[in-house]
């Protein structure tokens, strides 16, 4: 959630606890016969102006680049991430 915030912030985009949540799910299989994290999905939800809409999106395209958490895994996990937004009036 940082490393979003972060590129968010930069696009003039509030991230404030009332604006800005994170629900992570992940896959946990049997892989030869050990136990591994398959899969890690985020899904962001966001409360901001219709006019940041496409600001916020392209955060999304861009900020797993700079993520060090995300960057650690690639590879490794499967990661998937979403953005669902709602309409502020600020």
């Amino acid at each position: 959630m940082g490393t979003f915030a972060r590129v968010l912030g930069a696009k003039k985009i509030r991230t404030f606890q009332d604006r800005f949540k994170a629900n992570v799910t992940g896959d946990i299989e049997d892989v030869n016969g050990v136990l591994k994290i398959t899969q890690i999905n985020v899904q962001y939800w966001l409360k901001l102006p219709p006019e940041k809409r496409q600001d916020a999106k392209e955060a999304l395209d861009n900020y797993i680049h700079l993520c060090p958490g995300a960057q650690s895994v690639v590879g490794c996990i499967n990661l998937n991430h979403e953005l669902k937004m709602e309409d502020a009036s600020d």
